[in-house]
């Protein structure tokens, strides 16, 4: 059980440092101008090492993605029972929050690097609305004797991202005193 353990998070490690050595690279030379091979020299890893936990590296640059979601996640599972949905809702999305604040910088270097990209496809690195059904199932997982298909939890959940992306944009520019009030301002006008 220790060396599975231990192996994990060795790969864990491995991954964490692939990817930093990925951004400094995409953030200092541009993401069209780095390899696959550029990154595995930088993180003193094979190629094979590198594909085992990402397919491409485009799928590099949407990890902040991947974090947010499984942030997302987690909090809607572990939520207290007794919550109702929008306080669940409201509770994941500045968890997210703050994961974006402690990244903010790095963040807004990864958005100028898809920007400027002429091969890149990713729109934005944030919550996508690809997830918001994933989001509901969850929620209506949460209450099984509701309707799993209840389209007033797609709605709340629909919102609540939307009001997420457009602080996300706001915290991003910089200069918000305080940006998780900012959040609630802006999750209080969308009725989450």
């Amino acid at each position: 059980m220790g060396i599975t353990s231990l192996r994990d998070r060795k790969r864990e490690q491995n991954r964490i440092a692939t990817v930093r050595a990925a951004w400094e690279l995409f953030i200092e030379r541009g993401y069209d101008h780095v390899t696959v091979s550029d990154i595995c020299a930088k993180a003193d890893i094979a190629p094979r090492t590198f594909h085992r936990y990402f397919a491409s590296k485009e799928d590099v640059v949407a990890e902040p993605v991947r974090q947010m979601t499984a942030i997302t996640t987690e909090y809607i599972a572990g939520a207290p029972p007794e919550d109702d949905d929008r306080t669940v809702m409201r509770g994941a999305m500045t968890q997210v929050a703050r994961f974006v604040v402690e990244r903010r910088e790095l963040l807004t270097a990864l958005r100028t690097v898809a920007h400027q990209s002429s091969h890149l496809k990713v729109s934005q690195v944030v919550v996508r609305t690809d997830s918001d059904p994933n989001i509901a199932a969850l929620l209506a997982a949460r209450h099984p004797d509701t309707d799993p298909d209840d389209w007033r939890r797609r709605v709340l959940v629909g919102c609540a991202t939307a009001a997420f992306r457009v602080w996300y944009e706001d915290c991003l520019r910089g200069g918000l005193p305080d940006p998780l009030a900012h959040l609630e301002s802006i999750m209080d006008a969308a009725g989450t």
